[in-house]
């Protein structure tokens, strides 16, 4: 089963209508795709009157997407995972939950569905899990994977293609299988010149420079070496790379800046909370991914209005609209750096494109949307749940 982002037909089942008490399981509070789908979907629970919970499996200190989740009203607890396969972790989930009175767990990415699924059904509540990933994992991990997805009442892939790698991996039972394209809060988003102006005043960047800028976490799957390289020879005063995030690559992506002819038109911001602000700052938006499910960041980048240059890779293909909001690519340098020159060497072009792209992603990609569905699988779940119960 697949819920269409802007689709005009409800789904067969309503909306969760009466409050009920939601627990997210996430692998930490860290700054990443999956945790701030969470983030989102919590705060518009909250505002819908249910009560939530979000829980982290890594030790304290906490990530900073805590703070914001006690911004939003939801509860912030951490029940840390201990080293190798921890069998008591199990346990306390399900005393959390119990003592909580959960109607509904909803669990992202692996380590949560192994620990947090079972022990939802231990505790009575329903459960989902939604695979932001493609997550391949040891045999004995996706051993374990493949028996907590059997007790959850939807597994939901952020794309077509996670669906297609859930399949192939053979992730979840095919009727289980669902597709909910991440949203995102559009009104975060938005072309903004006094941001444009700041951001770049702080950077030391010209105001009518071209800005090529990317935002993810630096790490091999991310590949921004890829767009380091393609970005080599466009370089200059009035040609500019910003790289926004942090992760266990980044000194191999700092010292393949530090071997350019001319270091200093590249910016490696590190881990930034003000994302927002920043991305008004770019005239094109590019990732260079060897893989992905459905990242955030590309609604958010076209909300912002920018154009896209991709990586024709996991669900960016469904977003990229081939020549009228960006370009897609192999992974491949040199088809990165032909695509990023044309929008460079055509500003008028790539405004027409990034205002094509923020259209697109007011329509297709609102949180409310993204919120509505999984409401929709959460009152299925639970009326399942309350229902095998009372058969029980």
């Amino acid at each position: 089963m697949q819920l269409n982002p802007g689709s005009a037909c409800a789904p067969p089942w309503p909306a969760v209508r009466n409050p009920v008490v939601v627990i997210h399981v996430l692998s930490s509070f860290g700054v990443g795709g999956q945790e701030r789908v969470a983030l989102d979907l919590a705060a518009g629970q909250v505002k819908r009157g249910h009560r939530v919970v979000v829980v982290s499996l890594a030790p304290p200190p906490d990530g900073p997407l805590a703070a914001e989740f006690r911004d939003a009203g939801v509860e912030v607890v951490t029940i840390p995972k201990g080293p190798g396969t921890d069998a008591t972790l199990w346990p306390r989930l399900a005393w959390a939950f119990r003592r909580r009175k959960a109607d509904l767990v909803h669990t992202h990415n692996p380590l949560p569905l192994i620990y947090g699924v079972p022990a939802a059904r231990a505790a009575g509540a329903a459960a989902i899990h939604t695979k932001h990933g493609i997550n391949p994992g040891s045999r004995a991990h996706r051993f374990l994977r493949r028996q907590a997805a059997k007790l959850v009442s939807s597994f939901v892939a952020v794309s077509t293609v996670t669906a297609q790698q859930a399949r192939t991996q053979h992730d979840s039972p095919a009727a289980k299988l669902t597709v909910i394209p991440n949203g995102i809060r559009l009104e975060k988003f938005a072309p903004d010149a006094a941001a444009r102006a700041a951001v770049r005043a702080e950077l030391g960047i010209p105001a009518d420079a071209i800005v090529v800028g990317s935002v993810g976490r630096l790490d091999d799957f991310k590949n921004q070496a890829l767009l380091v390289a393609a970005m080599a020879p466009l370089l200059g005063p009035q040609v500019q790379l910003v790289l926004v995030g942090d992760g266990p690559t980044r000194d191999a992506v700092e010292a393949a800046v530090a071997a350019l002819p001319a270091p200093q038109w590249v910016h490696v911001l590190g881990r930034r909370m003000d994302v927002g602000r920043l991305l008004p700052s770019f005239d094109v938006f590019a990732l260079s991914s060897k893989s992905e499910g459905l990242p955030l960041v590309v609604p958010e980048a076209m909300a912002a209005g920018l154009p896209v240059v991709s990586t024709a890779v996991g669900g960016i293909p469904g977003v990229v609209d081939e020549g009228e909001t960006g370009f897609l690519t192999s992974v491949d340098a040199g088809e990165l750096r032909d695509r990023l020159q044309r929008l460079i060497e055509d500003p008028a072009r790539a405004r027409a494109m990034g205002a094509r792209a923020r259209e697109v992603a007011l329509t297709r990609y609102s949180a409310d949307r993204m919120l509505d569905d999984y409401l929709a699988l959460y009152e299925r779940a639970i009326h399942e749940q309350r229902r095998g119960a009372r058969s029980g």
